[in-house]
């Protein structure tokens, strides 16, 4: 009886040690980066130029963001109509060139710039090109990377 006892007590202390305190907007903080390091793929297929500036202003707040400063590793890829982020004729070289030097990855999709019959020479000389920005996305996906698509 002695032990049945004392096996009630127990398993009554174990249940209440299992409460855990409300989550309250006071006093959540959002996740925690446990992990050494983190790998983000952005995916831009839009032209839109708030679409565009819209990606890059996210790009720098996630390497803003103090939980990943320094952790983390970001690829941006442009296929089908995003390939106007890396056009010369257009706006973006300054915020472009400040995301390479906090080491962004600028990757080009090389189907799109053939299908449109667009010359390397109208990019930006600095960006990568990949085969193709399905199989980035899918390669990257399966490698572990987050997808982002603002």
């Amino acid at each position: 009886m002695k032990n049945l006892f004392l096996f009630l007590v127990m398993l009554t202390g174990l249940s209440f040690g299992h409460v855990k305190a409300q989550i309250t907007p006071e006093n959540f903080t959002g996740a925690k980066a446990t992990l050494n390091h983190y790998n983000a793929l952005y995916i831009l297929d839009d032209k839109d130029d708030k679409k565009i500036r819209g990606t890059l202003r996210n790009i720098n707040n996630a390497l803003e963001d103090p939980r990943l400063k320094g952790k983390i590793t970001i690829e941006l890829i442009a296929f089908g109509d995003g390939v106007e982020v890396y056009k010369k004729t257009n706006p973006y070289d300054s915020l472009l060139t400040a995301l390479q030097k906090k080491g962004v990855i600028l990757a080009q999709c090389s189907n799109t710039i053939r299908e449109r019959h667009i010359s390397k020479d109208e990019l930006w000389p600095y960006i990568s090109y990949v085969p193709s920005g399905n199989g980035e996305i899918i390669i990257r996906q399966y490698q572990g990377w987050a997808t982002v698509h603002p």
